[in-house]
This record gives structure tokens, C-alpha cells and sequence, in this order.
């Protein structure tokens, strides 16, 4: 059970602040990391029934909550991605991590991302560029689909069985390319391969002649904050070389997360 402290020092998980009512809820939603319940966050919270569903149905019309396909459960809403992705960009903490991502792409030689999970594709939240004339252009914003993209199964591949089943069987798998994979089934076997490995691939399955690679950023409970990646043309390297820099990528992935996570930040 969740303590929420006086300034005393006493218990005050049964008499919140009224104030501090939303902030506790929100906070518990996105550390649940999965569609919530209104009964689910209460058994934390311990509120009055019909206060815990009037501030979920406050937080649904203001776009911070949005109800989830199965009409009962709750996930962050747009306002709140948006609050996420602010933060994640926060002067001082996207200096440090710009300083990291700058070294990651001097030492391999080719553009270097962080994409973080909206609710229907991948953001690019960072980048920098390789230095080479030939590049592939995908500014900061774009959003990618999860299907076909190195970051976006990576993604997939930390969903519960329950929430990629309902992925597979609504999502529209649009070939983008020749190689991109629009059968669910395979497309489920290589996602169990990817949580398997601890890396994915896009071996130009989202843009002809471009691979990438894509590691995790992980929180402190080890659930995806955010995905590392590195996207090249394939005329000036292949997947299987970008593969030997996998072990750098997650070198830099937890360094990245020390720097979301540091009580200094």
C-alpha cells in the first residue's frame, strides 16, 4: 500500500489532501505502465467510490486519461504524453542527454535516436546527426509505426500477452517496403525473439536501403522509459555490422537512464 506522509511523519493514506488528489493518481496510473482501473488504483488509494470514478471522469475530459479499447480501464491521455515528453525535455536534462547521444554517434559514425512510445507510433524525442552528406531524414517529432520500425518492436516486445494480442489483431500491418512484415503471427515470433535478445532490428522494413538497430532505456522497476536507436543507408553499412554495436548502445542506454532517473536532475 502506498504511504503518503504528514508533515508529522504520520499516515495519511486514508485522508489525501484534496489537492494532491489528481497528482496521486496520475502518478499511480503511470507506474502502473498498463491500462488501469478505477477499482485497481483505489485499492491504493483508498478513496470514497464515487470520488476515485468523478476524478477519472475529470481526467478523461480534460485529455489527461483516456478510456482503453475494453471500456473500463484507463491510460495516459494526450495532455499527459505531452507532460511526459516535456519533462523528458527539460533543458538541463536534454543537455546531458545530448551530450551522451553526441558521443554515441562520433564513435559509430551515423545518426543516433531516442523515440519514446505514443499511443499509436513512435516519437522521436532526440537526435544527432551523422556527419556524412548521405542521411536519412527523420526530424525530431516524426512519428514511425510500431510494426515495421526498430524502436517500435522494441516496444511491442514489452507489452503483456494480453495488450499485444489486442495490438496484432486491430493494428492495420501496412507493407512500407518489400521486406516489411504484414503477417501477425511472424510478426509475433520475432517480437518474442526481440524480448529474447534485448535489442531489435529494422533491416529496411520502414524505408528501403535503411537499417537500424534500437536498445532499451529502462526505468528504475525495468520498464521501457524510452528506446535508443541507430539508423543507417545500408550502402554504407549493413544490419549485421550495426549488430557488433549493440553492446555500446545498451552501454549508452544506461547511461542515459542514470541521467533521467539521478536525484541531480
Amino acid at each position: 500500500m502506498r504511504e503518503t506522509m504528514a508533515a508529522d511523519g504520520t499516515d495519511r493514506t486514508d485522508n489525501i489532501p484534496t489537492n494532491m488528489r489528481l497528482l496521486i493518481m496520475l502518478e499511480e496510473i503511470a507506474r502502473a505502465g498498463v491500462p488501469i482501473t478505477p477499482t485497481e488504483v483505489n485499492t491504493i488509494l483508498k478513496l470514497p467510490k464515487p470520488t476515485i470514478h468523478r476524478l477519472f471522469s475529470t481526467l478523461d475530459a480534460e485529455g489527461f486519461l483516456q478510456r482503453d479499447l475494453d471500456g473500463r480501464s484507463y491510460s495516459p491521455g494526450l495532455r499527459l504524453r505531452r507532460l511526459s515528453s516535456n519533462v523528458l525535455s527539460s533543458l538541463r536534462i536534454r543537455t546531458a542527454r545530448l551530450a551522451v547521444l553526441n558521443a554515441l554517434a562520433e564513435e559509430i559514425g551515423e545518426t543516433c535516436n531516442i523515440a519514446t512510445p505514443d499511443r499509436d507510433a513512435m516519437t522521436y524525442l532526440d537526435r544527432v546527426e551523422t556527419k556524412w552528406p548521405l542521411r536519412i531524414q527523420l526530424p525530431v517529432g516524426t512519428a514511425v509505426p510500431f510494426y515495421c520500425t526498430a524502436s517500435g518492436k522494441l516496444y511491442l516486445s514489452t507489452l503483456t500477452p494480453t495488450h499485444l494480442d489486442r495490438y496484432l489483431s486491430s493494428a492495420t500491418l501496412t507493407a512500407q517496403t518489400e521486406k516489411t512484415v504484414t503477417d501477425p503471427t511472424a510478426l509475433r515470433d520475432e517480437i518474442t525473439s526481440i524480448r529474447k535478445n534485448g535489442y531489435s532490428t529494422d533491416d529496411e522494413e520502414f524505408m528501403a536501403s535503411m537499417a537500424a538497430i534500437a536498445v532499451p532505456i529502462l526505468d528504475d522497476q525495468n520498464r521501457l522509459l524510452s528506446t535508443l536507436s541507430v539508423h543507417a543507408p545500408v550502402q554504407r553499412i549493413s544490419l549485421q555490422d550495426l549488430r557488433a554495436f549493440v553492446p555500446r548502445l545498451h552501454d549508452a542506454a544506461t547511461e542515459l537512464a542514470q541521467l533521467l532517473l539521478s536525484d541531480q536532475l
